[in-house]
Formats: structure tokens, C-alpha cells, sequence
């Protein structure tokens, strides 16, 4: 499917208050900048960062901790202060990335749709207006939910009515304004960025990569190869050294009773020691037999690619995995099932994919 295909659609009515508020930053040329406001906005910023990674994404997307119902509202209320929609919608979304990540079907696949779609086009696409409530039924049975999804903006519109009532019009550009616009981004760079650039440690099956500066300005979101690894776990930086400030502010709730049951990774998936699930090796034999070459193939009929030349291969695209057997073995399966379907009529077509 052509990238272009997935760009068509973007000019969408819902694209003009994102556009409006990116051009309300610069009414700070008019009202001032001042320390106090400036504080706001890093205020504003670091608890709707930490509303978006331990509640939109950590909690109602992944359910890797517990809380009270009094606590999921206060989460899901703060998150939707940052204007990115309700939580069930970004639930719904997040679970399906998860269950496609960077296949055709896939959201905001940089890989099949482009930097600039992957990081924000997408969003206003009318494919992916509406909310799918049969991929949230956990969270959709509370009314309290379902009536910030009908009403997304009232957090955000209360926000800034306070913010106006504290600090005036200033407060409103740069306390408000700013912190929600630098929060879009670096919420997007998820999407865009820690799928392209950083290191893999483990194989997902997708382009998933921890990046050590995307975790500081998304409170520990950076560690997205982590994530992929394991999903449950609450904390996404792994190692010691891997910073994750919102698994830390997590403990701290944890200690005064606030939430409970917070997800960790067991230590075969922090070593890199776990088998990998049949799905990812059926993937990641997929994208093995792949790479290798056509004609190279042709050539060599009836011969296939031995084991050794296999792995050799294998090692090249993967880090280490404790799976590499099976995933050779099956890529191997793969090219003969694609070797016996198209040598008879003498065109090999297309590699699994």
C-alpha cells in the first residue's frame, strides 16, 4: 500500500484547534514571558507527562498497576487535560498499535506511513476518528469514563480556566498554551522517533527502540524496546541506569497506598533469557526469509539457505535471542513453502512477507 494513500485524508475540522493553539504560543510576544509563568508551564508539563505515561498509557492502556476508582478518574481526568483526546479512545488505539505494531495495520507505523504521519497526521484521519469501545470493555463500563469520552475537552477547557484565573492572560499563553504543545510533541515522538532511532535489545517484531533522551523528556517512555518486551510491567527502564521518573513517582503512590501491584519485569525477560511467543518468531521468520535475495534463490534452486547461512543472517538483523533456532528454522520453512509454490510455473514472485 502506497504511504501516499495514508496522507489523502488529513485536512479534518479537528485539525484547526491543533493548528490554533500552536499559533497561540506566539501571542507571547504580546502578553511577556516571566519566570512565574514559565514555572507554570514546566508545572503543567510534568503532571500532565506523568497523567499521559502512568495513566493513559501505563494504567488504562496496559493495566500494569492498580489504583482505587477515585484515583483512575483523577488519572484519566488529568491525562485529558493535555487535549489528546479521551482515554478511551487513546486506549483503544495504544492496544491496537500493540497488536499490529509496525505491520500494515499499524496506526503510525513511521516504517509504512512517514515521519510526519506517524507523528501526528494520523490522529486527524477519519479512519481513526471514533472510538473502538470493543477493544476497551475493562474501561468502558465505568460511566465516569464514558462521560470524559463524550465531553474529551472539558478537562483541558477547566485547565485553562484556571490557569487564566491564577496567572491572566500570560499564564494562559505560556503556562497553558506552551506546556500542552511541547507535551503533543514529545508524546508524538513516541510514535515517530523511538521506532527509528536507538537500540534494540530485544526482538519484538517490531522496529520498538530504547532511546535514552526520549526517557528523560517523556518521564521514562523512552525505554520503548523495554515496553515491547514486556508489556505488564509498570517499569519501562529495566537496568538500574535506564531513568524512568515516572516508575518512580509510581513507588512513591505505591508507599502511601495510592496504587498497588505495580508490574515488574521477571528477571529471564530483563537477561534477554525468555523463548520468545509464537507469534514473534513467526513474524520475525517472516522478515528473515524475506531478506533474502530473489534471484540469489532461483539460482541456487533446488538448493535453500542452509542453517549456518541462516543464522548468519539472522545475527546480522537481530540482537541476541535465546529463540534463534526456532526462528531460523522456521524462515526456512518459509522459503520452501515460497520455493514449492512458485517454482513450477518458474516465477518466484514475492518473498513471505
Amino acid at each position: 500500500m502506497r504511504s501516499q494513500a495514508f496522507h489523502d485524508d488529513i485536512i479534518y475540522p479537528s485539525t484547526i484547534p491543533f493548528v490554533l493553539i500552536h499559533l497561540a504560543c506566539f501571542a507571547a510576544i504580546w502578553t511577556g514571558v516571566s519566570w512565574t509563568t514559565v514555572a507554570i508551564g514546566l508545572g503543567l508539563y510534568v503532571i500532565r507527562m506523568f497523567a499521559v505515561t502512568a495513566g493513559y498509557h501505563r494504567y488504562f492502556s496496559h493495566r500494569s498497576f492498580r489504583t482505587s476508582r477515585a484515583f483512575q478518574f483523577v488519572l484519566a481526568f488529568l491525562a485529558q487535560s493535555s487535549t489528546q483526546k479521551s482515554v478511551l479512545w487513546w486506549s483503544a488505539v495504544h492496544r491496537h498499535h500493540h497488536r499490529h505494531s509496525d505491520t500494515e495495520l499499524d496506526v503510525h507505523s513511521p516504517r509504512h506511513r512517514g515521519f510526519w504521519y506517524s507523528h501526528f497526521g494520523w490522529i486527524f484521519d477519519k479512519r481513526y476518528n471514533t472510538t473502538d469501545m470493543s477493544a476497551t470493555p475493562d474501561l468502558s463500563k465505568y460511566p465516569e469514563l464514558r462521560f470524559l469520552s463524550r465531553w474529551e475537552q472539558l478537562p483541558s477547557v477547566a485547565l485553562g480556566v484556571i490557569v487564566f484565573a491564577v496567572a491572566g492572560w500570560e499564564g494562559l499563553i505560556v503556562g497553558f498554551a506552551w506546556s500542552t504543545v511541547v507535551l503533543y510533541h514529545c508524546t508524538f515522538f513516541i510514535n515517530s522517533l523511538a521506532h527509528v532511532h536507538g537500540n534494540q535489545r530485544y526482538v519484538t517484531g517490531d522496529d520498538s527502540r530504547n532511546n535514552w533522551w526520549l526517557a528523560v523528556i517523556t518521564l521514562g517512555e523512552g525505554w520503548h524496546n523495554n515496553h515491547h518486551a514486556y508489556q505488564r510491567s509498570c517499569r519501562q527502564g529495566f537496568r538500574w541506569y535506564e531513568v524512568d521518573f515516572t516508575y518512580y513517582a509510581l513507588a512513591a503512590l505505591s508507599w502511601l497506598g495510592v496504587v498497588w501491584d505495580l508490574g515488574t519485569p521477571p528477571r529471564d525477560v530483563v537477561h534477554n533469557e525468555r523463548p520468545l511467543g509464537r507469534a514473534t518468531i513467526e513474524k520475525v521468520a517472516r522478515q528473515l526469509a524475506a531478506s533474502f535475495d530473489i534471484e540469489h534463490i532461483k539460482a541456487r534452486l533446488p538448493h535453500l539457505p542452509t542453517m549456518e547461512e541462516l543464522r548468519a543472517r539472522a545475527v546480522e538483523m537481530l540482537p541476541h535471542t535465546p529463540s534463534m533456532d526456532e526462528i531460523c528454522a522456521r524462515a526456512r520453512e518459509l522459503i520452501a513453502q515460497w520455493v514449492e509454490a512458485h517454482s513450477a510455473g518458474g516465477d518466484l514472485g514475492a518473498a513471505p512477507a
